[in-house]
């Protein structure tokens, strides 16, 4: 009998169904992956958010929600999605030998659907989950997820890296990038838990899946082990992560539409691209000299906004949309930062330094 390939025995293995001659690759991968829950399983806890409500009719109500987390200290901080605990006015953590805990939520950021919890910490409790580097990652490379779906304590799932540098909407409706995409079977109640590699480091934290059922269809998300390492110190010591703005807001302009400002006499670069539309008062933006677009005018019927710089693009990265800009500044750079920016103007390109301010900031300016 032909023996197989080391690699078809692998991935046999993880998918079942393997042949009765496949042994020693095969052997050698269940090891490991048993291993890595022997490891990691420990450390991932379920969560229960309870919603405490009043309907007129039938009093006080109490909705119930369960997710997954993990523990990332010595100090009872517990990482979790920001979906899992949002709106919640109870929380309590299930411990993987069944022990339960009053839980706390400690700090929170909607933008990249991460939270963090804190319980009484205890000299027995489970060793923290190392975190990996999910920059160092590939697509084919195996991982393998543990959580409570359904209500299924301590779930051990395995699949590949299908993809990398994936985007997902936020919670707030924003956009997160360099998401991690898996077909190890993510289901409700996994969201919050963790996707490890072979040597049970964190490489991401399940967040999300793409189905028509509600079910595992074969496409999950994990958010980055690096946006964790970036995010979730944050959270601990200040309850938000700033995240970077320009101070200004951008209207995107097609490339047709730049064609009919300019036969209207409107100045617009020759391929559109995005137009700076307000420039915050005060901000590093209205400092560096950008101008927005404040004049008004007609194309045909259509009333239209003109006269705003255009972004080209970032650190020479160049820009043709607000969730490119947004995505760029979010994964490459922090609250402070410098950022040297190529604008059009007047049919002519110049750069201008700007440093990044708090998104919050100018929200705060926004509502004054």
């Amino acid at each position: 009998m032909q023996k197989l390939p080391a690699f078809a025995v692998l991935l046999a293995g993880l998918l079942g169904g393997v042949p009765p001659h496949a042994s020693g690759s095969q052997i050698e991968m269940e090891r490991r992956v048993a291993a890595v829950y022997r490891t990691a399983s420990p450390a991932v806890v379920n969560i229960t958010a309870q919603i405490q409500s009043y309907d007129w009719f039938r009093g006080q109500l109490t909705q119930e929600g369960t997710g997954s987390g993990f523990v990332y200290d010595s100090r009872g901080r517990i990482v979790t999605n920001y979906h899992v605990v949002e709106g919640a006015d109870q929380l309590q953590v299930t411990f993987a030998d069944g022990e339960v805990r009053d839980a706390r939520l400690i700090g929170a950021d909607p933008s990249n659907d991460l939270a963090v919890l804190e319980v009484a910490a205890g000299p027995g409790d489970p060793k923290p989950l190392t975190l990996g580097d999910s920059d160092a990652l590939e697509v084919g490379r195996f991982v393998v997820a543990i959580g409570h779906p359904f209500g299924l304590d301590q779930t051990l799932t395995t699949g590949v890296v299908s993809g990398l540098g994936r985007v997902i909407e936020s919670p707030d409706q924003g956009f997160i990038g360099e998401i991690i995409q898996t077909d190890a079977a993510i289901n409700q109640g996994n969201s919050g838990g963790p996707l490890l590699d072979l040597d049970g480091r964190l490489v991401g934290v399940n967040s999300a899946i793409v189905s028509p059922t509600g079910t595992s269809a074969g496409i999950g998300y994990a958010i980055p082990a690096t946006t964790l390492a970036r995010v979730v110190p944050e959270l601990i010591e200040n309850g938000r992560y700033p995240h970077p703005h320009l101070a200004i807001s951008v209207q995107e302009i097609p490339e047709r539409f730049a064609g009919y400002f300019r036969r209207a006499g409107i100045a617009a670069p020759p391929k559109g691209g995005l137009m700076i539309r307000a420039v915050a008062r005060g901000g590093p933006a209205d400092r560096a000299g950008l101008r927005g677009a404040g004049r008004v005018g007609r194309i045909g019927n259509i009333r239209v906004r003109y006269g705003g710089d255009y972004l080209l693009a970032v650190d020479g990265k160049s820009i043709g949309t607000e969730r490119e800009l947004l995505l760029l500044l979010e994964t490459n750079y922090r609250v402070g930062d410098e950022v040297s920016l190529r604008v059009w103007r007047d049919d002519r390109e110049l750069d201008v330094q700007v440093q990044l301010i708090d998104r919050d900031t100018v929200m705060r300016r926004r509502r004054r």
